[in-house]
């Protein structure tokens, strides 16, 4: 038979087969193929290690017990292959795609806490994940989602306790994150973020939080806790929204902590007070000011903006974008 006639003999096999299995299948060629790719490098890497008696000393041996994955294309059943290494030298092949024992891509593990935030419940993640990945997803049982969500728990707890002694930070941007978490008696309740900026540019989580309407009260535990572990200074700057809760609490805790409002809010608060016809031309003429190259061209640009559109749209905030520079 043909080539053509061949492809055309199973395009016709897979005729009357859903959307999902027809993605299924096509996964699961893709990851076969994949990993009997890793193995002939393997093999190929071995290929000058000889027996005694001349034959190739790592051979392939057949294949694990076929097992199924989950992944976001739903579960997927693999084969990795074996090897035989007759040197006694202990060769083994492990496949990087699909690791030894592992059940569940990373992408599936990720999405297991962000519905459980989304307000999926313990009881309730093996019906949704169904709907999402199809009747056949395994391993994801309440009990085990209760495991997880414990393994979680001390992993935050332990990133919480970390030492911060040796802690720098340029600048900070915060925020309070409103996830709906279900809880009773939540109405308020949100995540008090903080993310930094290390010396050598580094971006990285400084602290997650619980708080309650991003209150001064909330926003000072979270400070006083980093203080406590250690955090010798504030960063040069931080960079948040309006809300006033933060900035009290870092005037008490950090007050040498110079304060930068989002400019993204700000350029909200500015264009609310504009009519909207001349929302587009006035959002390039904010950019101008916090995308300037040096300071002098910020200022230049901000004289610019307060001269076009301060003597018609006087009401602040429109007539006066407040340029706010840490240093």
């Amino acid at each position: 038979m043909s080539k053509d006639k061949c492809k055309e003999a199973v395009g016709l096999s897979e005729i009357g087969l859903g959307l999902e299995e027809l993605i299924r299948r096509g996964a699961r060629r893709v990851i076969q193929e994949a990993i009997e790719v890793e193995l002939a490098e393997l093999l190929e890497q071995f290929s000058n290690v000889k027996t005694l008696s001349g034959q190739r000393a790592v051979v392939r041996n057949g294949y694990l017990p076929e097992r199924e994955v989950l992944t976001g294309a739903g579960p997927i059943a693999v084969k990795v292959p074996k090897v035989r290494d007759r040197s006694g030298s202990g060769v083994k092949f492990n496949s990087a795609i699909v690791p030894p024992y592992v059940r569940k891509s990373p992408r599936v593990s990720a999405a297991l806490p962000w519905l459980y935030l989304k307000g999926i419940s313990t009881g309730d993640m093996s019906e949704a994940l169904s709907v999402l990945l199809g009747e056949d997803a395994k391993g994801l049982s309440a009990n085990v989602v209760s495991r997880l969500k414990a393994q979680w728990a001390d992993e935050h707890a332990r990133w919480n306790q970390r030492d911060l002694s040796a802690a720098r930070y340029v600048y900070w941007w915060v925020d309070g994150i409103h996830t709906g978490l279900r809880s009773e008696g939540s109405d308020g309740q949100c995540l008090l973020v903080i993310i930094g900026v290390t010396p050598d540019g580094r971006k990285e989580r400084v602290a997650i939080g619980d708080g309650y309407r991003e209150s001064k009260a909330s926003w000072a535990e979270v400070l006083l806790d980093l203080k406590s572990r250690g955090l010798q200074a504030g960063p040069l700057a931080a960079v948040g929204d309006g809300a006033m809760g933060f900035w009290a609490a870092l005037e008490e805790v950090f007050p040498a902590t110079r304060a930068q409002r989002c400019w993204f809010h700000k350029m909200g608060n500015v264009l609310n007070a504009l009519p909207k016809s001349q929302h587009g031309r006035a959002k390039a003429d904010l950019q101008a000011i916090w995308m300037a190259a040096t300071r002098a061209d910020a200022f230049a640009a901000f004289d610019r903006f307060v001269t076009i559109y301060g003597a018609k749209y006087p009401r602040p905030p429109a007539c006066s974008p407040k340029i706010e520079t840490p240093c």
